[in-house]
């Protein structure tokens, strides 16, 4: 019995191009052999699909169709001039056949995937579209780490199911930086390979530094006299505390660098970035008489 493909995909005879793709995309998500295991009619039904979509998405075709019927002779590639069960690859107007597939199945958990797309695209004679291993989803896992772990690098224990796997974070690290555990992702479909699993580090702030980038900055105390009369005072850093000279006259807000002594920068070996110290001038807060006389004096003899 000779079949009306403009019935099988639901459009009328005057229907666009546009019109009988999207009536194609809505029928083969909903009848794909992959989608429906249990349906035995479900792989019949998608081949008339399909074979139908081959005739009137080829202008060519169409117009033989719409002059001959589906009892052309000898009819279409995959139509009823075609023996056995078998699909084609067909022209969608620059996007194949397994692109649409890819776009209609690509979030049902991988049907018909490969790493190099779809395997259905031309489906084996006399059988359903086969499907192909593909590589299990990424997966992401935020991890928090001090200004400290940053500097000198941190390990952090991470449980997947009854394993626990200790991870490296690189010295360097910063808020953003991705660690990449190959394999501890999703698993494959099909036998592919397992995604892997990303630390999202997150380096939470430092009550004494400062970060922008690969520098610190840091606040240094300096009292009155040091900063007249000029002297040292005590910068901390990450490896320990360093001696910084102060020059006499002194205004507090004034930075000095220290070269070298900021963040490893990532993957970069043996390459740091500057901390810098900021002169925060203090004042003697409790004078006794004679202490007050003395700056007092000392004050008038400035002006």
């Amino acid at each position: 019995m000779a079949k009306n493909y403009y019935d099988v995909l639901g459009v009328d005879k005057s229907a666009s191009e546009k019109d009988i793709k999207q009536a194609f995309r809505k029928l083969a998500k909903q009848f794909h052999p992959d989608a429906n295991p249990d349906n035995p009619q479900a792989e019949s039904k998608f081949k008339e699909i399909n074979e139908a979509y081959e005739v009137l998405s080829d202008t060519e075709k169409r117009a033989q169709y719409d002059r001959f019927g589906s009892a052309f002779p000898g009819g279409f590639n995959g139509g009823p001039g075609a023996n056995g069960t078998r699909y084609t690859n067909v022209d969608f107007g620059g996007e194949s056949f397994s692109d649409i597939l890819e776009n209609l199945f690509g979030g049902m958990g991988g049907i018909g995937r490969s790493s190099g797309g779809w395997s259905g695209g031309t489906v084996r004679e006399g059988g359903r579209p086969g499907s192909a291993a593909a590589q299990g989803r990424d997966l992401e896992q935020s991890v928090t780490i001090s200004l400290y772990e940053a500097y000198h690098g941190a390990s952090r224990r991470v449980t997947k199911g009854s394993r626990t796997i200790t991870v490296n974070i690189p010295a360097g690290a910063r808020t953003g930086t991705k660690v990449r555990i190959a394999g501890e992702g999703e698993p494959g479909v099909m036998g592919g390979p397992a995604g892997d699993l990303y630390l999202i580090v997150d380096v939470a702030l430092d009550p004494t530094y400062e970060r922008d980038g690969d520098d610190l900055s840091t606040d240094v105390k300096v009292d009155l006299f040091t900063a007249m009369l000029g002297g040292e005072v005590e910068v901390p850093t990450m490896t320990g505390p360093v001696r910084l000279n102060i020059p006499a006259g002194t205004q507090s807000g004034r930075k000095f660098r220290l070269t070298g002594k900021g963040m490893p920068r990532l993957k970069k070996r043996d390459e740091f970035g500057n901390l810098y110290a900021r002169a925060l001038v203090t004042v003697p807060e409790d004078l006794n008489e004679e202490q007050r006389r003395l700056v007092e004096q000392l004050r008038d003899s400035l002006r």
